[in-house]
């Protein structure tokens, strides 16, 4: 009984294979649209899963970011950095300011974060970044050094030791620093970190100033206290804070967008509608084309049911073997612009995931059954005698 189930899939298999390419031009242009919309749809999911499911980092669960209430744009007095040390469970605050500078040009592959920090306290608050000691020492010492995302060096050819201008955009100053430090993490930020004493001692209006705080607390279960200690501390004061967590700083940026939610869903729904027009259309001809050879399957004894499993699985196979293609382009466009030095804005740790891969091949599974099955349950009740008689 075994032996002839077997035999049975065998044929029914290689059956649906056979006839599933039988019209080779309908069928790869059906794929190569199915493989288009699967990669549109996993480029999509992937991106929801980097803004809107990952956590990050472990240690970014212990960040906090303290900026003002109105706007990014105004600085925040550098004594609320004292005020903020003193909350019980506050282990380390680190200023933060965008410079902002221009490399060389304004190409795109030019262009790199640049912030102005506290190198004392800044590798307290980061500490998923990976600095030899010696380096670390060398740039807390240089007044004027930098520490450097290990992406940038392999980038533009750094080395420590190497001097670089950057030309100010926002603040009226060419920074002219040392790389000192090369830092590693996972995923990599493409960013220059410089002494903010650099520019206190280069704009008199900016001293005792900075953009924003980082700042690490104990345990993520202090994140929400210190939040709100830290807001309530400054709620009457001139310049009211806003303190989120470093996920929800960082989504902030993306909300400035607009409904980024609404447009990605609004995008899945498309390519699926999509997908289920092209597949529906393509088995419909196929079973319009093959009534007659339908009818000699029904002559030869294979039954309702039979026949119609066998178209199904024809629009199955062909949407999986497209979603397929799909993923794997979809895959290789992502590793590309994650990899690519003119990538700017792309997150670096954006992957393809196995329940994105596995989601996109069911939603293709799906939408096969759902436009192979009306046409297929059709051509399944064809009268014989008629089918037989049938021209086309």
């Amino acid at each position: 009984m075994w032996r002839q189930k077997q035999i049975e899939f065998m044929t029914l298999s290689g059956f649906v294979m056979r006839n599933t390419f039988r019209n080779k031009r309908r069928s790869v242009l059906t794929m190569l649209s199915i493989s288009f919309s699967l990669l549109l749809l996993t480029l999509m999911m992937s991106i929801w899963r980097t803004l809107y499911i990952d956590q990050g980092a472990a240690l970014s669960g212990r960040r906090v970011i303290t900026r003002d209430r109105v706007s990014l744009s105004f600085f925040l007095p550098g004594y609320y950095r004292d005020k903020i040390r003193s909350i019980p469970g506050v282990v380390a605050v680190a200023p933060m300011t965008w410079f902002g500078g221009r490399y060389k040009d304004d190409r795109p592959e030019n262009s790199f974060a640049q912030m102005a920090t506290d190198p004392e306290e800044y590798l307290k608050v980061a500490a998923d970044k990976i600095v030899p000691s010696d380096q670390a020492t060398a740039w807390q010492r240089d007044r004027a050094g930098a520490l450097v995302d290990e992406t940038l060096i392999k980038r533009f050819g750094w080395k420590v030791g190497d001097k670089i201008t950057l030309e100010g955009t926002i603040f009226e100053v060419n920074p002219e620093l040392t790389i000192r430090a090369i830092y590693h993490r996972d995923p990599p930020q493409n960013t220059l970190y410089f002494n903010a004493k650099y520019l206190e001692e280069s704009l008199a209006w900016f001293k005792g100033q900075a953009g924003w705080y980082v700042i690490q607390v104990s345990s993520p279960d202090d994140v929400a206290r210190v939040s709100n200690e830290i807001d309530g501390l400054f709620k009457n004061s001139p310049q009211p804070t806003k303190t989120e967590s470093e996920r929800a700083f960082m989504l902030s940026f993306v909300a400035m967008l607009g409904n980024v939610k609404a447009f990605i869903l609004g995008i899945c729904g498309a390519v699926v509608f999509a997908i289920l027009l092209v597949s529906a259309n393509t088995m419909a001809m196929s079973v319009r084309s093959r009534t007659r050879e339908v009818a000699v399957l029904r002559t030869l004894g294979f039954t309702q049911g039979r026949v119609l499993s066998l178209f199904v699985l024809e629009a199955v196979a062909l949407a999986i073997a497209g979603g397929v293609v799909g993923i794997g382009a979809a895959a290789g466009l992502i590793r590309a612009l994650t990899h690519t030095q003119r990538a700017i804005g792309v997150p670096a740790d954006m992957r393809v995931t196995l329940p994105a891969v596995g989601l996109s091949l069911l939603v293709a599974a799906t939408v096969g059954f759902m436009s192979g099955y009306i046409p297929a349950y059709g051509a399944s009740r064809v009268n014989i005698v008629e089918g037989l008689r049938h021209i086309g």
